[in-house]
């Protein structure tokens, strides 16, 4: 029985969405167990920081003393196995807390690899690599005398570490690797590989700081990439940890020398971590990070769902339905501009906020071409929320991402191939 066709879904897409399923039922128990088990960690960190219903209601000010905001970042820093957290909602992005990360940990003359490929286009201007920032001085890395070296994977999507080690030289103070793909052609790196990375690079050189950024990754593996060795990793609240219902927000998980960095360059030296209020927002930050294993595995099966069931009518796929994943993104090529713009749309008609309309491309600050964005979340810009967006330009990659639940996830895929169909 057919009970998406009163919602616009056809038959026979229907049928092979269900026939993909089932042929997807072990992979799904296997993500259920995985997730029972982050589940129960997450609880653990949470008993660990000793959570007082008492200080959920946060602080004002200059958020001295915040008990809730405290607790939740003891909490952080045991799930990620690490030494310190900054888990904050004066962070706006993911780009904004990886922005602070390499101010505070980067100084005039230091030198820095990228070992991933290229950055996030909306990183670019951080860098001072973005042309169309090239002739303002807004306080980019470039500005202040730091610069980077870029070093692509191989073409079967690993770190190359010769180039790596040759890029590296005295003036080293740090690696940056980027987990997910952004809106590249490569591979989501897994964390093992990020770990192997970063004993390569202490066995050369002990002092230099390896940085991931974590967004779209957190929860996705059984363990982060700090657990790996990784000193500092960061990521958005509006993502993975936040489960939709975090409002805004972003942490920093690492060694405590430089999280405290970090937190120097977010406020001022000599008041770092101490200020900061948390405005009455601990307690949903706090509840996103309970529920962000399960919210982060609805995801998944979206995800997954949507590669087995495009594959199925010819689409290219990555990853592939079965291959493992460091992120929740899914990438589809759909070869032409007017299949990406369909299918977005149908996932904003799947969406529960602004149903009734239709993205439109449109220039976007960071980005040289037009983008279009599927996005009717409950928090503005949520990519844990469904989503879906893509860049205007050659091969039209649709890059499909969260889903707070299974049904509309599914939905939204199945009226896009109806679509595509057609």
């Amino acid at each position: 029985m057919n009970y998406y066709r009163e919602y616009g879904v056809s038959d026979d897409v229907f049928a092979q969405s269900e026939k993909v399923l089932y042929e997807l039922r072990d992979l799904f128990q296997k993500l259920e167990e995985e997730t029972e088990r982050k589940h129960l960690r997450v609880l653990t960190a949470l008993q660990k920081a000793q959570v007082r219903e008492a200080a959920l209601s946060g602080s004002t000010g200059y958020g001295y003393d915040d008990a809730g905001r405290e607790a939740l970042e003891k909490a952080f820093a045991e799930y990620f196995r690490t030494e310190a957290a900054l888990v904050r909602i004066q962070f706006s992005s993911g780009t904004h807390v990886l922005a602070t990360c390499l101010r505070g940990l980067l100084r005039p003359g230091d030198e820095f690899v990228v070992a991933s490929s290229e950055v996030y286009d909306t990183l670019q201007a951080t860098l001072g690599t973005d042309k169309a920032y090239a002739d303002e001085d807004l306080g980019s890395l470039r500005d202040f005398g730091i610069r980077h070296t870029i070093v692509n994977l191989r073409d079967d999507g690993s770190f190359h570490w010769e180039k790596i080690r040759e890029a590296i030289n005295e003036k080293t103070k740090l690696v940056y690797v980027q987990k997910s793909l952004g809106y590249s052609e490569r591979n989501t790196l897994l964390n093992k590989d990020i770990g192997d990375l970063t004993g390569q690079i202490k066995a050369l050189r002990s002092d230099i700081t390896v940085m991931v950024d974590n967004c779209y990754g957190e929860m996705v593996e059984m363990e982060e990439p700090t657990a790996y060795g990784v000193d500092i990793c960061a990521g958005s609240l509006i993502k993975n940890p936040g489960a939709g219902i975090a409002n805004s927000g972003a942490y920093v998980c690492g060694k405590k020398e430089a999280v405290k960095k970090v937190a120097a360059a977010m406020t001022a030296p000599g008041v770092g971590g101490e200020i900061g209020p948390s405005l009455g927002h601990t307690r949903d930050m706090m509840r996103g990070f309970y529920f962000s294993p399960m919210v982060v595995k609805e995801a998944l099966k979206g995800a997954i769902h949507a590669a087995a069931l495009l594959e199925s009518y010819g689409y290219k796929v990555k990853p592939l339905a079965r291959e493992a994943r460091g992120d929740i993104v899914q990438r589809i090529v759909l070869g032409e501009p007017e299949k990406l713009i369909a299918f977005c749309e149908e996932v904003q008609f799947a969406s529960p906020v602004d149903a009734s309309f239709a993205p439109v491309p449109a220039p976007m600050p960071g980005y040289d071409c037009d983008i279009i964005m599927a996005s009717g979340s409950f928090v503005q810009g949520s990519s844990i929320e469904l989503s879906c967006d893509g860049p205007l330009r050659p091969p039209y990659n649709a890059f499909l991402q969260g889903g707070l639940h299974f049904a509309g996830s599914r939905l939204a895929v199945m009226r896009a191939v109806d679509r595509l169909l057609k």
